[in-house]
């Protein structure tokens, strides 16, 4: 298995459910240029050019993160990432679409683009409250998105991750920001961090200079 990422990107989320599995895998990075760790073309093997994009066991290609962490969490029911019901599996795609469409995309990816100008950061900013808000009042009644920790959770976390380089501030959403430090604390998500965060560092260093 194979795992095509790039350092702090939503493939984070893979990274954490391969450890919190137990899962062998080999960690493929892919850089600003879409060259892949070895000097290979990146958009010869997804034409997106996005990241993650997992390589299976049986050598065909998966792209697109929801799909990705679903894979994975159904090729290793051990880990108890997914629902075992198919209404508590019916609500993680709900959310996964949610964090996907929402948050990652809408406001995120606007926010953390510079080439988006003023008004189009701003568009994104005025977003934010109301998904924020929407995930508040979940997350005020319960520990999760759905159920025990999973898949969602893993997603979501990593988008939050991004806040600060974007200019939102947690602050006004308690419940949110609790939510995302006590998933951080975890074993899994603290080491796929901490490994991810250095390789971003270390990019950011050969970028400037």
């Amino acid at each position: 298995m194979e795992l095509y990422f790039s350092p702090m990107a939503c493939s984070l989320a893979s990274r954490v459910v391969l450890y919190e599995a137990g899962a062998e895998a080999r960690f493929t990075p892919v850089d600003k240029a879409k060259r892949t760790g070895d000097g290979g073309d990146y958009w010869q093997i997804n034409p997106m050019g996005q990241v993650p994009a997992l390589r299976t066991p049986e050598g065909w290609l998966l792209t697109e993160n929801a799909a990705v962490l679903q894979y994975l969490a159904e090729a290793h029911p051990a880990a108890g990432l997914l629902p075992t019901t198919a209404d508590g599996r019916a609500r993680v795609r709900q959310w996964l679409g949610f964090i996907g469409t929402e948050l990652h995309k809408a406001v995120f990816v606007p926010l953390l683009d510079p080439k988006a100008g003023a008004e189009v950061k701003g568009y994104a900013m005025d977003k934010a409250a109301l998904r924020l808000s929407v995930l508040e009042a979940h997350l005020r009644v319960h520990e999760h998105l759905e159920g025990g920790y999973g898949i969602a959770d893993i997603y979501l976390a990593v988008v939050l991750n991004w806040a600060p380089y974007a200019g939102v501030d947690l602050a006004p959403w308690s419940a949110v920001k609790a939510f995302h430090r006590r998933i951080n604390q975890r074993e899994a998500v603290a080491r796929a961090t901490r490994e991810e965060f250095a390789l971003y560092q270390e990019e950011q260093r050969r970028l400037a200079a």
